[in-house]
């Protein structure tokens, strides 16, 4: 932990010096990519010691992959390949070391090259396999239309922004920031002669990153304070299970849930904040002419704390992996897009029960929270009043829907998970099982999907 924050803190320092004096305007892509490449193999070297070889040998391999491969198949061999090797690793990791050397501990910066592997692999895919009238809007988009250089994969892969914590980004805002377009191609989206200006703004990262750093520090003092006051595993206490009523342990592990929370909160902000350091993240500019830097945000902790839907809940925490689960398997899956993309979360997590019991729960509510608000929401929109009580309602549900269904997460046993929701009854996975079975379901099937995104894209190229 001491290595992750200092290696972050150096990083935070390298990318404002980055930003500056290896700005696209004072040294070549190519000096860029190197640099960036180097640092970010020192920082893993640093924190992971030898270990760190096992980045490096899946690297490698799916280079050689991604060069020898068919394009139809590349995407199936570097996914087979980068999550083969990462499930290997989370096995030998838990049985053979335990946990008991911190240094072992590499699965994070493995699981974050093993998205970019496979994000990667999909978008050179599309961009070479696939003719345009057959993907999506956003995946012609990001369509890469040639194989990058060693420098540029090495660069992309293993840059000091994001080695260590992420996030994960695509290929071609990565690309287009080493090269300096990246913010103008952002800016180019607004007509900045009504604005008044003259020529184009030159938006700093400085006050975004500031604002950034403060959410970090708010959130380690939250860490140090509450975390380890309000344990997760003392909702499981036998004392406190006899003299606590249902309706208060609910409440309780509400209070565990969000005293978890801030570790994550303090990992992912500081991990933005270091790319925006270095001028990466720009997002564009709001209806307000705000400058945003929220492009390889993680999180929107105003919209995590007041979801009303379990669906807005999980798309605002680790944002870029939601992004990644759905660009690589549920635009791809042709049938249960829903189940397959939540059961390839559980398996990129690692291999502990706990993380099977959550996103299979997760599957469950999923389901159940769409039927609910497909047949039930449109009853409560005539009203003020009906509207408020209805996002009030389902507020309180969402939060205590996601405590019910993350607990086994942080407990990661099967028999401390099972004790637990023997001791909350089961009750949402009961709800949720005659939710499902009372109301009316209507799936969007694949198809459909397409037949929408098509006609968007035919939309865009008309305009």
């Amino acid at each position: 932990q001491i290595n992750f924050v200092a290696c972050q803190l150096f990083a935070l320092l390298a990318a404002f010096w980055f930003r500056i004096y290896l700005s696209p305007s004072h040294a070549s892509s190519a000096v860029r990519h190197a640099f960036a490449t180097l640092f970010g193999i020192y920082f893993a070297v640093f924190c992971f010691g030898w270990y760190s070889i096992h980045l490096f040998v899946l690297v490698m391999m799916n280079y050689g992959i991604m060069n020898m491969a068919s394009i139809p198949n590349i995407h199936r061999y570097s996914f087979v390949v980068a999550m083969g090797y990462l499930t290997l690793c989370h096995i030998s990791r838990i049985y053979i070391f335990h946990y008991g050397i911190l240094t072992t501990d590499f699965s994070g910066p493995l699981m974050i090259i093993t998205q970019k592997i496979t994000t990667l692999a999909c978008q050179l895919h599309d961009g070479i396999g696939r003719q345009a009238e057959e993907l999506t809007a956003e995946q012609n988009r990001l369509a890469v239309k040639s194989r990058p250089s060693l420098l540029e994969y090495l660069s992309y892969l293993l840059n000091f922004m994001s080695i260590i914590a992420g996030p994960c980004s695509n290929y071609k805002d990565y690309i287009a920031f080493i090269e300096g377009r990246h913010v103008h191609m952002k800016l180019l989206e607004v007509n900045w002669k009504q604005k008044g200006y003259d020529r184009l703004p030159d938006p700093s990262p400085t006050g975004a990153v500031m604002y950034k750093l403060c959410i970090t520090l708010v959130s380690l003092i939250l860490f140090l304070t509450l975390t380890k006051n309000f344990p997760m595993a003392y909702i499981i206490d036998n004392e406190f299970l006899d003299k606590t009523p249902f309706l208060s342990r609910l409440g309780y592990l509400y209070v565990v849930t969000q005293a978890a929370k801030p570790k994550y909160y303090f990992a992912w902000t500081l991990a933005d904040a270091v790319n925006n350091a270095a001028g990466y993240g720009f997002s564009g500019v709001d209806e307000r002419g705000t400058f945003r830097w929220d492009l390889l945000s993680n999180l929107n902790i105003w919209n995590i704390e007041t979801a009303t839907s379990f669906k807005m809940y999980i798309e605002n925490w680790n944002i870029q992996t939601a992004a990644w689960l759905k660009r690589v398997c549920y635009d791809r899956a042709p049938w249960y897009p829903t189940a397959l993309t939540f059961i390839l979360s559980a398996l990129w997590h690692g291999i502990y029960p706990g993380y099977y019991f959550t996103f299979l729960t997760g599957i469950l509510i999923t389901l159940a929270a769409r039927a609910i608000r497909n047949n039930c929401r449109h009853y409560f929109l005539s009203s003020v009043p009906l509207k408020i009580a209805y996002d009030v309602v389902t507020w309180a549900v969402t939060q205590l829907a996601v405590c019910y269904t993350v607990a086994p997460f942080v407990m990661l046993a099967v028999e401390p998970t099972i004790k637990f929701y023997k001791s909350v009854y089961f009750h949402m996975h009961i709800l949720s099982i005659l939710v499902l079975l009372l109301l009316p379901i209507r799936p969007q099937t694949h198809s459909v999907r397409r037949a929408q995104n098509q006609a968007m894209l035919n939309s865009v190229k008309s305009k």
